[in-house]
């Protein structure tokens, strides 16, 4: 495991939801505040909030839109490419895991827990982490 996926872990057992975990495992290279982040990423746990595209996942696409994004002084002009990159990551977490729904992944449509939320948080920093290296 990485080192900013061990961060991330430490996080999630303090607290931080999965999505809050992966983003502020990564603050520093963004030059994000980890309060912020904290907040910002806090509605995106449990899946939303409605057990739906997974917590840590949403995590990752947030991450993918702050490599990728030219920000507010260039509105649109990166948005499709970033849509492109946050669809390769769910295809390669879906891959994985079979789904990237919140509620498959735990088990609650069919009993069948197909990944732990830590295993979530594991499988989305080694996706954004490639996705950081390229």
């Amino acid at each position: 495991m990485t080192e900013r996926a061990e961060r991330a872990q430490q996080l999630h057992q303090q607290g931080f939801n999965c999505a809050q975990a992966v983003v502020c495992a990564y603050c520093d290279q963004f030059g994000l505040d980890e309060e912020t982040a904290c907040k910002v990423a806090e509605g995106f746990g449990l899946g939303m909030g409605i057990m739906e595209v997974c917590g840590a996942l949403t995590g990752a696409f947030m991450l993918a839109g702050m490599r990728g994004s030219k920000g507010a002084a260039h509105p649109g002009e990166t948005k499709a490419q970033t849509y492109k990159t946050t669809k390769a990551l769910a295809a390669a977490f879906k891959e994985k895991n079979g789904t990237y729904l919140c509620r498959e992944l735990k088990g609650v449509t069919d009993g069948n827990v197909r990944r732990s939320c830590p295993g979530c948080i594991e499988d989305a920093c080694v996706l954004i982490e490639s996705y950081l290296a390229e």
